[in-house]
């Protein structure tokens, strides 16, 4: 197993920025029938940043999303940045915690200043800049909100298992700036290749964070703790 960096604190992680995004870049959809009509900020509510429009880094990733599918269609983009008002937010507590609203974990608190906080995070932003949460980090997240592990283990484990980005196109302006410079159809070997590779990802990845949980299962804080006091 190769060496994973340990942070003892998450000072590293909580660089956050806010920026006019410039120049362009290239990135990944997946689509289980296929896009139809115009890009919009249309997916469902409670995804990792809301509702938008979801790209990524790696092309691997959105094929294990859609790779069940036999209709399933792979998009290649070039996004245009400029002139979008773009949240980066960097791999931290304030990722894992923004994670927590858009998908409705902190409504216990609605109101308080740190559900201000992450509701307000992103306002008036055309796109969010993010790590993935993929099926290796539901179980780590989920462990994380249910109070099974602290957030220093969470914070090791996203350095760990080395998420790549999404995207997430937050309304129709920066929508109309992603461009399709392919449409591809999966075949059944490749869909059937994609299926066994995320596998053996994803196995590999829970062991990988169930190693850190470990380690660090006396250290930090948990979930409720968190939400408790604010963040302090």
């Amino acid at each position: 197993m190769e060496p994973v960096a340990i942070f003892k604190d998450n000072s590293e992680f909580t660089e956050n920025a806010i920026r006019i995004g410039s120049g362009s870049v290239l990135l990944y959809h997946g689509s289980k029938s296929g896009l139809s009509g115009k890009i919009t900020p249309s997916s469902r509510k409670y995804c990792d940043f809301g509702r938008g429009f979801y790209m990524g880094t790696e092309r691997i990733q959105p094929l294990t999303l859609i790779c069940n599918f036999p209709q399933a269609r792979l998009y290649t983009l070039n996004v245009d940045l400029s002139n979008l008002r773009i949240l980066e937010i960097g791999v931290g507590i304030d990722w894992a915690m923004l994670v927590a609203y858009y998908r409705g974990k902190i409504e216990s608190i609605k109101g308080s200043h740190m559900y201000q906080k992450y509701s307000k995070m992103a306002t008036d932003c055309d796109m969010i800049i993010g790590f993935i949460a993929d099926d290796r980090m539901f179980v780590v997240l989920d462990r994380f909100f249910s109070g099974e592990i602290t957030d220093i283990a969470l914070v090791n484990c996203l350095s760990a298992l080395k998420l790549g980005k999404q995207y997430v196109a937050h309304t129709d302006r920066a929508c109309r700036q992603i461009e399709v410079l392919e449409e591809k159809t999966l075949s059944n070997s490749e869909r059937d290749s994609v299926r066994l590779e995320s596998e053996r990802f994803r196995q590999e990845g829970i062991q990988k964070a169930e190693e850190i949980c470990r380690k660090y299962r006396r250290d930090g804080r948990f979930f409720d703790e968190i939400v408790q006091y604010g963040g302090n």
